[in-house]
């Protein structure tokens, strides 16, 4: 008799779609039984306010998680950066796959970069639309820093609604994820790749995380294949440091963890760090390096101690948005 196929809740979103349709095909491999996908609307699919109006965290994710605890689907997927960092005891974050491009990046009018636009802009000051404070807190800071002048312009919407904002003109650029246009093939509309020196990303950016049940034992071993024990430390080390900030999802926090190498041979972890205002006028950003964390402790142990140096220099007092 065949096995039913397995149920994988999803965001209705294109970027949602695509990625969770990666994942199904990996899941396909390594159990052998069909997947569908379960079409599931989110709170923060349907609400029109700013992430940091309605609190960011878990927004895009509670529907899901609601579902798999009703039993309506088996496992969900979800981009990382939108886990709340507290994991619930009744499920379990069985895989993080190898992490796609962690970059910020710009898509701008006539193929601008971002120094060039700022210095190009025919009506004067350049606008940039992100819905994101972090992002926004970066770039403004960069700009102050070498003396160009931008304005961060709020917006919110789905890739295509985004980037309309540029080509009607409305807007001169706007900043998205490069993993999200990898993954729906429309990376080539990019114009610059931000460095991870001028705009850290978001803890967990680029990475998903692929979700079950906590007594669903068989089916969380099975999911586990598909796990990638370095891009789980790292985001693990992110995490931890937006978590020891007591800080949300859509608070002004970058992080990004990354292996540092002598030849093949990976030698040690350097985790990165920033929070700011808004407006640019103060960022709070350092680094620490150690050892590649072999547990769990040991990559939450990373974020806790880069965190506790960001607060002892003033970063809790940047933060527009503390969890509760």
């Amino acid at each position: 008799m065949t096995e039913k196929a397995l149920r994988l809740g999803t965001r209705r979103s294109k970027l949602a779609m695509a990625q969770s349709g990666h994942v199904a095909q990996d899941v396909r491999r390594v159990t052998g039984r069909d997947v569908e996908l379960v079409e599931i609307t989110t709170y923060g699919d349907t609400s029109r306010e700013h992430l940091a109006q309605i609190g960011g965290t878990g927004v895009f994710v509670t529907a899901l998680r609601d579902a798999l605890l009703r039993g309506e689907i088996d496992f969900a997927v979800h981009s990382l950066k939108d886990l709340p960092t507290a994991q619930p005891d009744d499920l379990v974050l069985a895989a993080v796959p190898p992490r796609e491009d962690p970059r910020d990046v710009l898509v701008a009018r006539d193929g601008l970069t971002f120094t060039q636009l700022a210095a190009q802009s025919p009506a004067g000051v350049p606008r940039i639309g992100t819905g994101s404070p972090r992002r926004m807190a970066q770039l403004n800071a960069y700009a102050r820093a070498h003396g160009m002048e931008i304005e961060t312009v709020p917006i919110r919407g789905n890739v295509d609604t985004r980037i309309g904002y540029v080509r009607s003109g409305e807007l001169d650029a706007v900043v998205l994820a490069a993993a999200g246009l990898k993954r729906i093939g429309r990376i080539d509309e990019v114009t610059d790749f931000l460095s991870v020196d001028t705009v850290l990303p978001a803890p967990g950016q680029g990475a998903l995380a692929v979700e079950c049940a906590a007594d669903n034992a068989a089916l969380a071993a099975a999911l586990a294949e598909l796990d990638d024990p370095f891009t789980r430390a790292a985001v693990t080390a992110e995490r931890s440091l937006l978590a020891a900030l007591e800080a949300g999802c859509s608070a002004p926090v970058g992080a990004l963890a990354d292996l540092l190498a002598d030849g093949q041979i990976v030698k040690e972890m350097r985790l990165r760090g920033v929070v700011g205002t808004t407006d640019g006028s103060t960022l709070v950003q350092l680094s620490t390096t150690g050892p590649v964390p072999e547990t769990h402790d040991q990559a939450v142990a990373l974020g806790r101690e880069l965190a506790t140096e960001m607060l002892a220099k003033g970063a809790a007092g940047l933060m527009g948005e503390r969890a509760l």
